[in-house]
């Protein structure tokens, strides 16, 4: 992961993670000064990005892989899914502005279920993203976070809904139903209490 973008890095750890060479099948995050990284999803998790990429309308640009820049948290997530408006932001470069991204989506795996509920739950709420669902297959649930609030820390979304696997997630920015019934559980994951 080496950068390609001409933003000056505003904290020595930003430098260092923007140079930072990640072994292939691995993804690092910056996540509020401290790098994570992880291996390669599991199918269950590619078949649910893929099932809700397939739903959103062509009017939306639809970006995996993409970072997203928040540095005001020293993070640079790399969300599952981000959605935006149609050839919003900048024409090209590493990292795409908070204040151009309409929905994150972030797809729980064994490993990620505190940073996704919870980390990046706040984290993503400091960013002003209008919209965080949170998809998943351990325990069969979307959770679609709404109207950010607050700063730093103590940042959170002010709206929560939660959805089973099966019902329709309204995503209203978006004008879509999301149809969650083809969406596949992990088998063996141990249960969880989140949100």
């Amino acid at each position: 992961m080496t950068a390609v973008d001409d933003r000056p890095a505003t904290h020595p750890l930003v430098a260092f993670f923007e140079d930072l060479e990640v072994p292939e099948g691995f993804k690092a995050e910056l996540l509020r000064g401290e790098i994570v990284m992880m291996a390669g999803p599991d199918l269950v998790h590619n078949r649910i990005v893929l099932r809700v990429l397939r739903q959103i309308p062509d009017r939306w640009d639809c970006l995996q892989t993409q970072d997203i820049d928040l540095l005001s948290e020293t993070s640079e997530p790399q969300p599952d899914l981000v959605v935006l408006d149609r050839d919003s932001g900048p024409a090209s470069g590493r990292l795409l502005p908070s204040e151009v991204v309409t929905l994150l989506v972030e797809v729980v795996s064994k490993t990620s279920i505190d940073r996704d509920y919870r980390l990046k739950r706040s984290i993503y709420a400091a960013g002003k993203i209008p919209a965080y669902l949170v998809i998943d297959p351990i325990m069969a649930q979307c959770v679609l976070l709404t109207e950010p609030t607050g700063g730093g820390e103590d940042a959170d979304y002010a709206v929560q809904r939660i959805t089973k696997f099966g019902d329709p997630v309204p995503l209203d920015l978006l004008g879509v139903k999301l149809d969650t019934g083809e969406f596949q559980t992990l088998p063996g994951a141990k249960p969880h209490s989140r949100p």
